[in-house]
């Protein structure tokens, strides 16, 4: 099922993307001094097969999920704080919802696996078990679980476009998070886990250095296979870094431009591209998390932050930003006169 929607992702329309090149460079502007704004333009135009893309109706999907390794001491926070957090996102109180309102982005607040009975409204249901085993003494998953949280966050991209949504976002809330998410990187970048592992919520010096060795343990007994991404979002992931996986391949599937978030989201779309690398021409920056991880997955994804406001909440909060960027390079392009429209002689430089 899963290899079977992956072949419905096709390239982007340079065609369109050569008419929106055209434009950008008619506006009343130094050629290309709009920089990444301008190529953000362009690759919406690929995506959307128009010159006159669309990126109005937003949403964060932000998947919720516990993990067992949290059992290992890994985080300063306690287990409960998945459930307390996904809860209070339908409160409108979070950061992430906060900054979505800005663009008047929908939130979609998915458990996962949250280990809890959560029964609130506005919280949808996709619970594929109450949390992951501990990763430190076998597999997070199965392999079943993995492609299930896969293609959960596909069939959810595929809701979304059913409903007119037309940029996405991604984002997480799960209590050792950053534990697993370094655990996938070190193994899909092969980097130590050492440069990867950062101090989450505030760890300790001894938890931070024994947050490292739990890692390395659990790489160590797992022995999962870096060329086969889905083995490794099973034996060291998490449901809601699988999760996240299935939206950036969903939002290829469906064309439709999508955010990463911060580290934990950078992971997953990391896996996503390995599993599938042409779901990378759908996919934007928004921050460079401060995770230290952050910037080894950038790396391999060759991509580079837009924003670097040494943030490390979560929740989509990056991508939330992301959002008012996306505007702004659309603004300009749509509402910007051109030379022709100003009575300006365009000047092109001589070589």
């Amino acid at each position: 099922m899963l290899y079977k929607l992956l072949n419905k992702i096709i390239p982007l329309d340079f065609e369109s993307m050569e008419l929106a090149r055209i434009r950008l460079d008619r506006l009343t502007k130094p050629l290309g001094s709009l920089g990444r704004l301008e190529d953000m333009v362009v690759r919406l135009a690929g995506i959307n097969s128009s010159v006159a893309p669309r990126a109005d109706k937003k949403a964060i999907v932000v998947m919720c999920a516990d993990n067992g390794v949290v059992e290992e001491g890994v985080s300063s926070c306690p287990k409960s704080v998945t459930a307390a957090v996904t809860c209070n996102f339908t409160r409108g109180i979070t950061a992430v919802n906060v900054f979505s309102r800005l663009t008047n982005a929908k939130v979609v607040i998915t458990d996962i696996g949250v280990d809890a009975d959560i029964t609130y409204t506005g919280i949808l249901n996709r619970k594929i078990r109450k949390g992951t085993w501990n990763i430190a003494k076998g597999p997070a998953m199965t392999r079943e679980e993995a492609i299930r949280g896969i293609l959960t966050g596909i069939d959810i991209v595929r809701e979304l476009k059913d409903e007119g949504i037309n940029l996405l976002g991604t984002g997480e809330m799960g209590i050792g998070n950053t534990s697993t998410s370094s655990a996938v990187t070190a193994v899909l970048t092969d980097t130590p886990v050492d440069r990867l592992v950062g101090v989450g919520a505030g760890l300790s010096k001894e938890a931070y250095i024994n947050k490292i060795e739990v890692i390395k343990k659990a790489i160590k007994i797992n022995q999962p296979d870096s060329k086969d991404p889905v083995d490794v979002l099973a034996k060291i992931g998490g449901f809601d870094i699988a999760g996240l996986t299935g939206c950036f391949l969903g939002a290829a599937i469906h064309r439709i431009p999508i955010l990463i978030d911060g580290f934990i989201s950078a992971a997953a779309a990391l896996a996503a591209v390995r599993i599938s690398p042409a779901a990378r021409d759908c996919m934007f920056t928004s921050h460079g998390s401060a995770e230290p991880g952050s910037e080894a997955v950038m790396k391999a994804l060759d991509m580079e932050p837009v924003l670097n406001l040494n943030m490390r909440v979560g929740e989509g909060t990056g991508a939330a930003l992301g959002f008012q960027l996306v505007d702004a390079a659309l603004a300009a392009y749509t509402q910007m006169g051109t030379f022709d429209d100003a009575r300006i002689e365009q000047y092109t430089p001589q070589e």
